[in-house]
């Protein structure tokens, strides 16, 4: 067990999953908290060579790292919360949502004047079926191909040749200071993003102290962050959605307004039921926006995609 003035952080090797861990632990040590890293792979750290929808959706980048707070060699684990299974263990909790950066997809390359408008094809690489089948319906003259692994490794492959261009998340690409790749920024309201992107999600023991629990909460919790990603996680609980299901939530505070836009596509792009709504209970508006979605065919579509697996 970790001592009481120190707090033990569980996190992935990447490069990014490190930069996320280091920026958490600066935030603790500024508010008088000793900090220390424990790293470890996941299974989707060391699986590279199928795609995330094919190895399956459920903590592919948590696993590892939740099975060390059940046995307290951790006292928090820092996640990207768009990594997070939509539900969790009965004794683990997410306890803290960090002010998000921006949500959108990017279209990167280390080719110039490019985008997605573009007559001419590209070979894009992506492993994200959302992204896969959005491509599809707005962009259908280019050619995806799987890319995975780490930042680093996707970004060398794509300079080895493997494709020309790739469609990455603004947060990532910003925190590796990458930016200067990037050649288009896709807008939200289009390339919906993925439940949770571009925060940071802080996961603990039920056992965790509740001096330590709520002293990170204090440092950490961007409470209109978190009502936006709880109202996202939320619907994807409610569609029993995963990484293999092209289902994507991105909620804003609008006028004051908590408001959520959402949708299901089916994986060739062909068919898109997507919808806005408005409520200040995130639980209440990820619920009623999924059930909406799925009486308006979204049922249909996600029974498709069940049986094409």
């Amino acid at each position: 067990m970790s001592t009481s003035s120190r707090i033990i952080i569980g996190t992935r090797a990447s490069a990014l999953a490190l930069w996320q861990a280091h920026w958490v632990a600066a935030r603790l040590q500024q508010a008088g908290w000793e900090t220390e890293l424990v790293t470890m792979e996941t299974k989707g750290d060391k699986i590279l060579g199928q795609s995330l929808a094919s190895i399956g959706s459920k903590g592919l980048f948590t696993e590892e790292l939740e099975e060390k707070l059940l046995n307290h060699s951790i006292d928090i684990a820092v996640h990207s919360a768009k990594d997070m299974p939509s539900e969790l263990p009965s004794n683990l909790e997410l306890i803290a949502f960090t002010e998000r950066e921006s949500a959108q997809d990017v279209l990167v390359s280390h080719k110039e004047n490019i985008r997605l408008e573009q007559k001419q094809p590209l070979v894009i690489g992506t492993s994200s079926v959302r992204r896969k089948a959005l491509l599809q319906r707005y962009f259908p003259q280019h050619t995806l191909v799987d890319i995975r692994g780490n930042l680093q490794t996707r970004f060398k492959k794509m300079e080895e040749g493997q494709c020309d261009a790739m469609l990455l998340a603004f947060a990532g690409v910003h925190r590796m200071e990458l930016g200067s790749y990037i050649r288009q920024h896709l807008h939200v309201e289009v390339f919906v993003p993925p439940v949770g992107q571009g925060s940071l999600a802080i996961e603990a023991s039920n056992e965790l102290s509740p001096e330590k629990k709520q002293a990170i909460q204090k440092v950490l919790n961007h409470f209109p962050s978190a009502q936006c990603v709880l109202a996202e996680r939320h619907f994807l609980r409610t569609i029993q959605g995963g990484c293999s299901v092209p289902a994507f939530a991105h909620a804003r505070i609008l006028e004051g307004t908590l408001t959520l836009d959402a949708g299901i596509i089916s994986l060739d792009g062909d068919k898109l039921i997507q919808q806005r709504m408005h409520l200040n209970d995130p639980q209440q508006l990820g619920q009623n926006l999924a059930k909406a979605l799925l009486e308006q065919g979204g049922s249909k579509i996600l029974s498709e995609i069940k049986n094409q697996k």
